[in-house]
């Protein structure tokens, strides 16, 4: 399983756990990263997703956003192929960063891209990416339940 993570999903386990949805989705993300670093599962990091957090104003959140992006065991580097492509899905209101990851997702064949963010999940729905857009928690449970069928 080839999983992308965008920067809702790495930044979700040092936001506010008190909300049970955050709690959740939290927990979701930390087993699919226990999953990817003892099983055959890989998440990626990539050149935007860096980008991104680089510009988190709370240095002690960035810098344990940062262990979790270190940890990824692929790269994913920006290429003109992945903005042409991220300029595409620009076309259907999906914001610029979602679209650079959405972009950076498809060129690495990911199986998956996660986020916690719903307005990107209804606009890759729109722009028909070609890698599902998924919320980390839904998307854990629809594979667990898929092992056990």
């Amino acid at each position: 399983m080839r999983i992308y993570f965008d920067n809702c999903c790495l930044n979700r386990p040092y936001d506010d756990l008190t909300n049970n949805t955050v709690r959740m989705e939290c927990e979701a993300i930390l087993s699919i990263i226990d999953t990817c670093r003892t099983s055959n599962w890989s998440y990626f990091s990539s050149d935007i997703l860096l980008d991104e957090i680089l510009v988190t104003t709370d240095n002690d959140k960035r810098e344990k956003v940062m262990l979790l992006y270190n940890a990824a065991m692929e790269h994913i580097s920006f290429t003109e192929a992945i903005l042409r492509r991220a300029k595409e899905l620009e076309n259907f209101n999906v914001k610029s960063f979602d679209a650079l990851h959405a972009a950076s997702a498809e060129a690495a064949k990911a199986d998956v891209l996660l986020t916690t963010d719903c307005n990107f999940i209804n606009a890759a729905k729109r722009a028909k990416t070609h890698v599902p857009v998924k919320n980390p928690l839904v998307w854990l449970v629809e594979v667990l339940y898929d092992w056990e069928s």
